[in-house]
């Protein structure tokens, strides 16, 4: 092989540090040429590095170049590496690019230098940063695409100035890579101690970048600049704010159930089912059902025809296991968890049409059915599987029945169908040291027949049903490169059977001591939670002409969604509805690493309701960090801040100075407006940026809508601060009717306001509603004009705040009660509580079953205090039973190791 490289020329950097940790894997050549030689022959424009393969072939992109040698070193490839490498070349080259001609060609210093290229150094920064046990991009080792991005950057990087200080994983990061002797001599060779001097000559050959401008991606919010307007926009919503709410079409009488009609927008959504084992933590919030709410509720707001569904997924070695470690059955696991998530999701307010589960007869029947179908039609294979068997238990060990060593990194509690550090897919038969986890002997290796999905032979059928679907869609970018993958390296068949009682039984001859499984039948519980609801059920789910199906996820369930249930529904030849839009998140991660349950780190769902927090706050943080385009972190005082200024400070402070100013002022009642041209422009402001948020929403982009919520607000403060209605009120008559404009103009913004919250904080919505009086139709549809909604004369209701400010304290304290800190002190905790060493032995030996009948008798007695302050029984019968209430509490929380928090009395308002 022979290489060709430039002194000065920037891609030759990290090609030469790859060849240096290739070193001896072959025979290698390197030659220096000038930037204007032609080295391959059948490119127009001279081109360097180049890599001239012995086969005569040539390479000539420093990725694949640089991928050429990893492999050489016996590198295997990962998705992660391979989306850094994409993001390399689509973001991070061209500000480099701008950044570097700006320093070195132009002269310029500074901020013009740094500007170009600060988003992309912050995006790297983060992303090292909420990875801390992992000092590299893509794992705890150095990949291929730390060397491609340290080659692109240590040009720039180099010089201190340009590596801000507040980045410091990425400092820490830049520093281990150039000490490590192949980069150190691939920037000596380059750069020849001349430092980014050395590119001039290369650089001046090159036509000047041309980067286009656009906003920082950032969580802080930004001063808003007011786009140009034309006098037709400011006509046009000068004319819809005229028609009032004459404009609104009339409301759509609710259906049960509801069911697609012909000739409307029909839009099936849903949100993928948690398992049924565990409790869901924020990050499983906000990656499924919050997203799928927000969109659900939008949904509705533009009138479309709209069901919503989501359910347990209670099939499989999951629940088997955690049956056993709970001494339940695992239908009564079943129903526990059931109950625990349903109450969560009531608490975080989701919407749900449906909310079923997967251990159901519709269950049983629709998945046999499509496994009768692909079998008659050739796509399913019977083989021999090399498993593991316990002696002892009498059993075949599936998935997380086996536990062992993981064979890839060396993870000590790898399951056997996954590590969970590594992540990569694994046989159980791979895993060394394996033992079973019911008994913990060694298991032995027996052969036993299982059904395979032929996926190889459906493949063709999905990238022609891919081909069609994805050009008009929304599926987001992790899920498109996700499927791709899985595509460029070729389908293997996939097994659809397990040596398992709890599942779904297998109605095929020789088959019936296995099920199917959950992987091949999960997607299917979508199909049959509708049919437990409605039994027209197929005019949903078979009749993918008249229905767009949006799916939410996490990223890890992409291939389920995306790959296998579609190949098992256009293998069965049945018309099945598939997704349209697949809308899958990044990952969540708590404070600088992960939840964990086990550990008492991170705020699980049944926890966020005991923090004194309402739902709504917790729904608007989530979503205001949603991980939309790469893994985002819920922090304490992040969230602190952003209820502090967006909430309190923006948002409720504008609702509620345009509440108070109509009751102070006008003895609540909505002056007279008479706008000025400010005021028709300030219309027009609001309607381009309600159009905006449309648009997002229409895309789904979440995150960057809930923006154009707080935008308005801020336009309505800033609007207010300018006109300054309370020293007008006091002033001449055209003072006055000033002042009564602009209270009328903010009060109506407060109206529109509170619908666009609906989808995100749908009790505060309801609260600005009923505060404003707001009329029906407006509180439930949801134009991409601004009427007005509150014309001269409306009366308004009596004005709160909608906010109340997070202390520093109040967030310190839970900062520790969930970081892991209550099971430190949990043991010295119970000794304080009880002089009784038999109490204190009986808490700290507290098992599941225990904690679940302390639960259990919470709720009930929880269940009755409501119920005798509904009826408003007599206050000493509800205080008797409040004082149960809390003793119950008490011993729930001793039993969990819990901090027990001091009695507070309640703070007058």
């Amino acid at each position: 092989m022979r290489l060709f490289v430039s002194e000065g020329a920037p891609g030759s950097l990290p090609v030469l540090a790859a060849a240096g940790r290739a070193q001896g894997r072959a025979e290698l050549l390197i030659s220096t040429v000038g930037p204007e030689e032609c080295v391959v022959p059948f490119l127009t424009r001279p081109k360097v590095p180049v890599l001239q393969l012995d086969s005569g072939n040539y390479l000539f992109s420093t990725s694949a170049i640089c991928r050429y040698f990893f492999l050489l070193s016996g590198w295997e490839q990962d998705d992660l590496t391979n989306q850094w490498l994409e993001w390399e070349v689509t973001e991070l080259q061209p500000a480099l690019s701008a950044a570097l001609y700006c320093l070195v060609v132009q002269g310029k210093k500074g901020e013009d230098v740094l500007g170009p290229v600060r988003s992309a150094l912050t995006y790297i920064d983060h992303s090292l940063s909420h990875h801390r046990s992992c000092p590299f991009l893509a794992g705890e080792t150095e990949s291929l695409a730390d060397i491609v991005l340290w080659g692109a950057l240590y040009p720039l990087l180099q010089d201190p100035a340009y590596l801000p200080g507040e980045l410091g994983a990425l400092h820490s990061w830049f520093q281990t890579l150039s000490s490590q002797e192949p980069c150190r001599r691939a920037a000596e060779t380059v750069l020849k101690q001349q430092g980014v001097v050395a590119l001039r000559p290369y650089l001046q050959k090159q036509p000047q970048p041309n980067l286009v401008e656009r906003r920082a991606v950032s969580n802080e919010p930004e001063e808003e600049e007011l786009a140009s307007l034309s006098e037709e926009e400011i006509a046009m919503a000068l004319t819809a704010w005229e028609k009032g709410l004459g404009s609104l079409p009339p409301l759509k009488p609710q259906q049960n159930p509801v069911l697609p009609v012909a000739g409307e927008r029909n839009v099936l959504i849903t949100s993928a089912l948690p398992y049924v084992n565990n409790v869901p933590h924020l990050g499983n919030i906000i990656g499924c059902v919050l997203s799928a709410d927000v969109f659900a509720r939008y949904s509705r707001l533009r009138q479309w025809n709209t069901l919503f569904l989501c359910g347990t997924d209670e099939y499989g070695t999951a629940t088997e296991t955690k049956a056993m470690e709970e001494g339940l059955t695992p239908q009564e696991i079943c129903d526990k968890y059931h109950a625990i998530h349903a109450d969560i999701y009531r608490w975080f307010n989701i919407s749900f049409d449906i909310f079923g589960r997967t251990t159901t007869p519709q269950q049983t029947k629709i998945t046999q059915d499509i496994f009768q179908r692909l079998l008659t039609r050739g796509f399913v294979l019977q083989d021999t599987v090399e498993q593991l068997r316990c002696e002892h238990c009498a059993r075949f060990l599936a998935d997380r029945f086996v536990e062992g060593v993981c064979p890839f990194c060396g993870y000590e509690e790898a399951r056997g169908d996954q590590c969970d550090k590594c992540g990569k897919l694994i046989n159980a038969t791979e895993l060394k040291k394996p033992q079973c986890k019911v008994c913990r002997s060694r298991p032995v290796v027996r052969s036993s027949q299982h059904l395979f999905l032929d996926l190889p032979k459906l493949e063709k059928r999905l990238e022609e049903w891919l081909g069609k679907t994805l050009p008009s869609s929304d599926w987001t970018p992790n899920a498109r490169f996700i499927i791709r993958s899985w595509l460029r390296d070729g389908l293997k068949p996939r097994c659809i059977t397990r040596d398992l009682k709890w599942g779904t039984p297998v109605p095929l001859e020789g088959f019936e001591d296995k099920v199917f499984y959950v992987w091949f039948d999960a997607t299917i519980g979508y199909l049959s939670i509708t049919a437990s609801y409605t039994d027209q059920w197929e005019k949903w789910w078979k009749n993918p002409e008249q229905v767009n199906l949006y799916q939410f996820m996490a990223k890890d369930n992409v291939p389920f969604h995306g790959l296998v249930f579609p190949c098992s529904a256009l293998g069965a030849e049945d018309n099945y509805t598939l997704v349209n839009h697949l809308i899958a998140t990044e990952y969540l991660n708590y404070e600088d690493g992960k939840f964990s349950k086990s550990r008492g780190v991170g705020v699980f769902g049944d926890m966020a309701q005991d923090t004194g927090i309402p739902a709504d706050i917790w729904r608007f943080y989530l979503l205001y960090i949603r991980p939309e385009g790469q893994d985002s972190a819920f922090s304490w005082t992040d969230m602190l801040l952003k209820n502090n200024s967006e909430l309190l400070n923006n948002l409720g402070n504008f609702i509620n100075r345009a509440g108070m100013f109509v009751s102070k002022f006008f003895g609540g009642f909505v002056p007279e407006m008479v706008l000025t041209s400010d005021d028709q422009r300030l219309l027009a402001h609001v309607t381009l940026e309600l159009q905006h948020y449309h648009q997002l929403l229409e895309k789904v982009r979440i995150r960057d809508a809930l923006r154009s919520i707080l935008t308005i607000s801020r336009h309505g403060n800033q609007y207010i601060q300018v006109n300054e209605p309370w020293k007008r009120i006091k002033g001449s008559e055209a003072d006055r009717r000033r002042a009564g404009t602009v209270t009328g103009l903010a009060v109506n913004i407060a109206a529109l306001l509170s619908t666009m919250l609906q989808p995100y904080m749908p009790t505060v919505s309801a609260t600005i509603q009923a505060q404003l009086q707001l009329p029906a139709p407006a509180c439930s549809i949801l134009l991409t004009d601004f009427p007005c909604s509150l014309s001269a004369g409306h009366q308004i209701g009596t004005v709160s705040p909608l906010f109340q400010k997070l202390e520093n304290d109040q967030i310190e304290s839970l900062r520790q009660r969930f970081g892991g800190s209550q099971l430190e002190e949990s043991s010295e905790l119970k000794a304080k509580v009880s002089p009784n060493p038999a109490v204190v032995e009986t808490m700290t030996t507290a098992g599941p079953q225990q904690i679940q009948v302390l639960m259990d008798e919470v709720t009930r007695q929880g269940n009755i205090v409501r119920e005798l302050k509904a009826q408003k029984a007599d206050k000493n019968q509800v205080a008797v039973e409040v004082a149960k209430l809390l003793d119950l509490k008490k011993q729930l929380a001793l039993a969990e190791g819990k901090p027990l928090d001091n009695p507070k009395g309640k703070k007058k308002k």
